[in-house]
């Protein structure tokens, strides 16, 4: 079983930074993307930014230009990178490896809060 661990959540002011982990106990390089979705109070989980296998990165447009998906493949460990954060990013993150290039099947995270305070 692929075990997921986020680390690096927390409060910060509108306009600060934070710095995303999440180290997995196998290989991501096995999987086809490594991702980062994050959940809002009263709201659906949602795909912030993922990482192929290659390195090709996706954003969703909300965040596109303020945070950066990285992985380091020799440390099994992919990044988020948030800068310029804002009230509306406060929420859950969570780490996905996604199996399949459809997205359809993941090992998940449990989850770190970030909130960001106005």
């Amino acid at each position: 079983q692929v075990q997921l661990v986020e680390s690096g959540g927390g409060l910060v002011q509108t306009g600060g930074s934070l710095r995303l982990s999440c180290a997995v106990s196998g290989s991501i390089f096995s999987f086809y993307a490594m991702a980062w979705y994050r959940q809002a109070p009263e709201k659906r989980r949602e795909l912030v930014a993922a990482i192929t296998s290659r390195g090709s990165t996706n954003y969703a447009d909300s965040v596109n230009g303020r945070f950066t998906v990285s992985r380091d493949n020799a440390k099994n460990t992919v990044y988020l990178q948030m800068n310029s954060l804002k009230p509306e990013d406060t929420a859950v993150y969570y780490c996905s490896a996604v199996i399949h290039s459809d997205f359809e099947g993941k090992f998940w995270g449990q989850g770190t809060q970030v909130t960001v305070s106005s």
